[in-house]
């Protein structure tokens, strides 16, 4: 049994238009809700054993203000191309790669492609909200076995909850 928390990004700036999208940084609101989503996760015990967050700045500074708040070091927070624009089954990809050592990850990205991946992890569809945290309950031994429908949505946080 592995644990899955996928993260949408916390709220972005949208303030330069010349600025290239993977460039753009967390606004005030996603400076505030990443750690407070941190705080939530952190009372509830999570303690992931790997963030993998995708490489836009974005979602590296919510990954890395999430990993602050739990405790985890930066040696356990890796940065992939492939997180960036990722379609559902690109990020569960991603999550079928991890090591199986990991009995929990978390991945942080972007919609579509969050909401699209708890929805064929679990076959509930929820469109998320930026900075939302989902947990997943995934029935493999192996994170290679992860495919569509072996998940379990157990909870949904996001940060107006």
């Amino acid at each position: 049994m592995k644990t899955l928390y996928l993260v949408r990004h916390a709220k972005s700036d949208w303030g330069d238009p010349m600025l290239d999208d993977h460039e753009r940084p967390l606004n005030d609101r996603g400076l505030r809700d990443a750690p407070a989503m941190g705080h939530r996760l952190a009372e509830r015990g999570v303690a992931p054993d790997r963030i993998v967050t995708s490489t836009a700045v974005r979602a590296r500074s919510t990954a890395r203000l999430l990993a602050r708040v739990l405790g985890i070091g930066d040696d356990h927070v890796v940065e992939l191309d492939e997180l960036y624009a990722a379609s559902g089954r690109g990020i569960l990809n991603v999550a079928a790669d991890l090591d199986d050592e990991l009995g929990v990850a978390m991945l942080v990205g972007h919609n579509p492609g969050m909401s699209d991946a708890v929805g064929e992890l679990t076959g509930e569809w929820v469109e998320l909200p930026t900075c939302a945290v989902v947990e997943c309950r995934v029935d493999v031994d192996s994170w290679a076995e992860l495919v569509e429908g072996t998940g379990e949505l157990l909870a949904v946080d996001t940060p107006k909850h």
